[in-house]
C-alpha cells in the first residue's frame, strides 16, 4: 500500500518537478555561460535566489500534494488509494475511528520529512519490530495504527 502511495505521489510531484528543474537548469546554464565569457576564473554558485525559490516551490508542491493525496484521504476515509487497494485502514489508537485532520496531517508530515531526510527507511521498517500495534514513527506521532 505504501509503495502504491509513494509511486502516485512521486509521479505527481515528478510532473511538477520537470518544469521547475528545466527552469533551474536554464538559469544555471546562463550563469555558467556568462562566467565563461568573462575570461576569468570565477565561482558560480548553483544555489542562489532563483534556484532557491524553485527548490522551495518543489518542496511546497511535495508538501501540498502529499497533503491532498495522503493526509486528506486519511482524515476523510481512513485510507489512501494504496490502502484502499490492499484493504487497509488508518485508525486512531484510542477511538478506532478515522484520525482527525490534525493527526492525519501530523502523520503525513512526519512520514514525509523523515523520507526526505532518508530516515524514512528506518521509520517504515520500525513497524516490523514494534509491538503490540506495529506502529511506524509517523503512526506514533499521530497516535494511529494501520488495521487490516
Amino acid at each position: 500500500a505504501r509503495l502504491v502511495d509513494n509511486l502516485l505521489l512521486g509521479a505527481v510531484v515528478g510532473a511538477a518537478a520537470v518544469p521547475l528543474s528545466a527552469r533551474a537548469l536554464n538559469h544555471i546554464d546562463r550563469k555558467i555561460t556568462a562566467a565563461k565569457e568573462t575570461g576569468e576564473t570565477v565561482t558560480v554558485w548553483l544555489l542562489d535566489s532563483t534556484t532557491g525559490v524553485l527548490l522551495g516551490a518543489l518542496l511546497a508542491a511535495f508538501l501540498l500534494l502529499g497533503f491532498l493525496l495522503e493526509a486528506l484521504p486519511t482524515a476523510k476515509w481512513g485510507r489512501t488509494l494504496g490502502k484502499k487497494l490492499f484493504g487497509l485502514d488508518v485508525r486512531d489508537i484510542e477511538s478506532h475511528d478515522t484520525p482527525s485532520l490534525g493527526a492525519a496531517l501530523r502523520r503525513w508530515l512526519v512520514y514525509g520529512v523523515l523520507g526526505l531526510l532518508v530516515l524514512g527507511v528506518v521509520n517504515v521498517l520500525w513497524c516490523l519490530f514494534d509491538r503490540p500495534w506495529r506502529q511506524c514513527w509517523h503512526d506514533k506521532a499521530a497516535r494511529t495504527f494501520v488495521a487490516g
